[in-house]
């Protein structure tokens, strides 16, 4: 896990002006003459040409991101699961797939459903402090708790 991802790029929609010069695709070298093209990687596309190089899905309509490596433009799912490396999950063990989100506490790696608090099961919410003390991730309350009863030092996240 742990793959940045430094080598995506925006794919913005640009209205073809009627009095413009017509710009060749990079897909299919054939003049765009369609009403809205794609522009990436400094090239201009048919919307159908600019496609994942894996799984052939239209990269204007997955979303605004595309990725590319080693000559290949893919979305970010075949992205992460072609140069993404997979780990474990440091609260269930779990294998977790380069393409799935997931959650850091300094060196460990969490799915989304197990980052929680090890106590109490308490989800966090984006904003949430969290405490991560002898590898367990804790709340707020349970960490104060264990804080009254001298069980914990402050290692606030």
């Amino acid at each position: 896990m742990g793959l940045s991802l430094p080598l995506s790029t925006g794919v913005p929609m640009l209205s073809v002006h009627p009095k413009g010069k017509q710009k060749g695709c990079a897909g299919c070298n054939r003049k765009i003459k369609d009403r809205y093209l794609l522009k990436a990687l400094d090239k201009y596309w048919h919307e159908d040409c600019l496609k994942c190089a894996c799984c052939d899905c239209r990269l204007g309509e997955v979303g605004s991101t595309l990725y590319t490596k080693a000559n290949l433009i893919l979305c970010r799912r075949d992205y992460l699961r072609l140069f993404g490396t997979t780990g474990n999950c440091a609260a269930c063990s779990k294998l977790i797939p380069a393409f799935e989100m997931v959650m850091r506490a300094r060196d460990n790696v969490y799915h989304l459903d197990c980052f929680a608090c090890q106590l109490c099961n308490q989800r966090f919410c984006v904003g949430d402090k969290f405490f991560l003390k002898n590898n367990m991730i804790l709340c707020q309350m349970d960490y104060e708790e264990g804080q009254l009863n001298g069980s914990f030092e402050s290692q606030a996240q």
